[in-house]
């Protein structure tokens, strides 16, 4: 997936202007993205302030480390079953 030239945060400020009241379009053509690209990010960021991104990027750093951890410990149970098999 390609990534975005700007960061959540000037996302986030474009949105805001929105709210505002600047129309999208001015919105779009004054950071050189398209109408589509504009109502995408509305569409995941819309709402949400910094401290809510923050901790949803938190939780996902976290989700994903909670998967690594249970993936190690599939496979470690995989194999201890495997080494009981071989035994009996």
């Amino acid at each position: 997936m390609k990534s975005t030239q700007f960061t959540e945060h000037q996302i986030i400020a474009m949105l805001k202007q929105h709210e505002q009241g600047v129309k999208a379009v001015d919105i779009a053509r004054s950071n050189g993205i398209s109408d589509k690209t504009f109502y995408r990010y509305k569409s995941k960021y819309g709402g949400m302030d910094v401290k809510e991104l923050k901790r949803i990027k938190e939780l996902e750093a976290e989700n994903a480390k909670l998967k690594r951890m249970y993936t190690d410990l599939a496979l470690l149970n995989d194999v201890l079953k495997d080494v009981i098999e071989k035994k009996l």
